[in-house]
């Protein structure tokens, strides 16, 4: 994916180095050589990411971050200091201001770019939550800054998982205000976060017969642990590794020999997030109400899909970002009321709405257009990412029976027509139109099947 980077540094040399470094990798580029310019940038721009020097006159990248951070309108873009400094309690203040990482100088590229990929895909996420608070009426986002003043970082349910008891009991003693369980065995690890009582897990990376990354893909694919924050445990030898973890998902990391103030920040920092994307999460659903919502499935309806679809459409056209739209009928459906009655038709659609939920990403958009059609709405999304996210959704359906109470369980396929965002010149009706042709097609090329429309 890509995003625009703001990069803030008084140093011309420095900006221009990070600035080719990004733009090589597709990444729109702003700058700014203050702190007050990076400010009205911020207010001004759609900013995704700031690379925020430290060490700048008049106001320092401190002042900066806090400040972005205090305000309503920035205080959830990602900010990652670059700097010199290499003292812990200089991280600690960092963390403690907001920010969100730290990169050292010289900037190590494959480091920046994990860094800038993995906060962009949260900042993603957060924006789509955003979005559709402001689609369901600007009430919900209020209420969840208002949710986001309030939220705590202490007593976090925490879960460390490392092959050494004394080390983790270590890290343990550094985490006194928060409720920490210690295993030892990675395979306890996914029995363990499937309770989902965990608000973090803190990984080693020293497992002598265990690939730590491994442990946290699990994790990931555990559907209660999604979204759990990872924080990797790790040595200098590590990084690389600790690279690759980032650009999979992970959102920390703290090096060897672990320093208590820097742990004590960055959990903290984790456990806020994750309590403010849960807040927000439960705003949005909250204030959404039957007015958006499709009774019978819990799907959006089609009157929010419509308001919605218009909305993250003029975002991706300005971003010039990739966007699909994936339309879904359930095939021979007439057949299940007709047969069955239409008491085991709605149970059908409600175990399918189910389904669809369980095999679409966080940041897509679940509605019922109407009937036993629906329609899925994929932002930031290209062509092969909504093939297989389609595909996903095609055979979690058609691979289980239906059990729903008919004398007999039930086969249930789907056809599913796909459609991509084309440019400046496309419309909600032509998006929508295309997806539908498409679905057509699947239609008379047999059904149970993903058909993808190209303008």
């Amino acid at each position: 994916m890509t995003a625009r980077v703001l990069i803030v540094d008084d140093i011309p040399t420095n900006v221009r180095l990070l600035q080719a470094r990004l733009m090589a990798e597709y990444f729109e580029v702003v700058t700014a050589s203050s702190g007050r310019e990076a400010l009205e940038a911020c207010n001004t721009h759609d900013i995704d990411i700031v690379l925020l020097d430290i060490m700048m006159p008049e106001m320092d990248g401190f002042e900066v971050c806090r400040r972005l951070k205090a305000n309503s309108r920035t205080h959830h873009i990602p900010v990652v200091m670059i700097t010199a400094l290499d003292q812990p309690s200089d991280r600690v203040r960092g963390l403690e201001v907001g920010a969100d990482d730290f990169l050292t100088k010289p900037v190590d590229d494959l480091q920046l770019m994990a860094r800038v990929k993995s906060l962009t895909r949260l900042k993603s996420l957060t924006d789509e939550l955003r979005a559709r608070a402001q689609t369901g009426q600007q009430i919900a986002i209020e209420d969840a800054l208002r949710a986001m003043d309030a939220v705590s970082a202490d007593g976090g349910r925490l879960l460390v998982i490392d092959p050494d008891p004394r080390h983790a009991e270590r890290v343990k003693g550094y985490l006194l205000t928060h409720s920490v369980d210690v295993i030892t065995d990675p395979a306890e690890a996914i029995f363990r976060v499937s309770e989902g009582k965990y608000e973090l897990a803190l990984i080693s990376m020293n497992f002598p017969d265990h690939d730590p990354l491994r442990i946290c893909s699990q994790i990931r694919n555990v559907e209660v642990a999604r979204t759990l924050p990872i924080i990797l445990m790790a040595d200098e030898a590590d990084r690389p590794r600790v690279v690759r973890g980032l650009d999979l998902g992970v959102n920390d990391f703290i090096m060897r020999p672990i320093e208590r103030n820097e742990l004590s920040a960055r959990v903290r920092t984790q456990v806020r997030r994750s309590r403010y994307a849960t807040e927000l999460r439960e705003t949005v659903n909250h204030t959404m109400a039957l007015a958006v919502t499709d009774e019978l499935t819990g799907l959006y309806n089609r009157r929010y899909f419509d308001r919605h679809l218009t909305l993250m459409l003029d975002k991706a056209q300005q971003q010039e970002r990739d966007m699909a739209v994936m339309i879904i009928d359930m095939d021979f459906f007439k057949a299940v009321n007709d047969t069955h009655g239409h008491g085991i038709g709605d149970a059908v659609l409600k175990e399918f709405s189910a389904r669809l939920r369980r095999n679409i990403r966080g940041v897509d958009l679940a509605c019922r257009f109407g009937g036993e059609e629906f329609v899925v709405l994929m932002p930031d999304t290209e062509y092969r990412q909504a093939q297989g996210v389609a595909e996903r959704v095609r055979t979690a359906v058609s691979e289980k029976l239906f059990d729903v109470g008919a004398i007999r369980p039930l086969i249930v396929t789907v056809s599913v027509g796909l459609a991509l965002n084309e440019g400046d010149t496309d419309t909600p009706e032509m998006l929508l139109k295309r997806a539908d042709v498409a679905l057509y097609r699947a239609k008379r090329e047999g059904r149970n099947r993903v058909v993808f429309d190209a303008a």
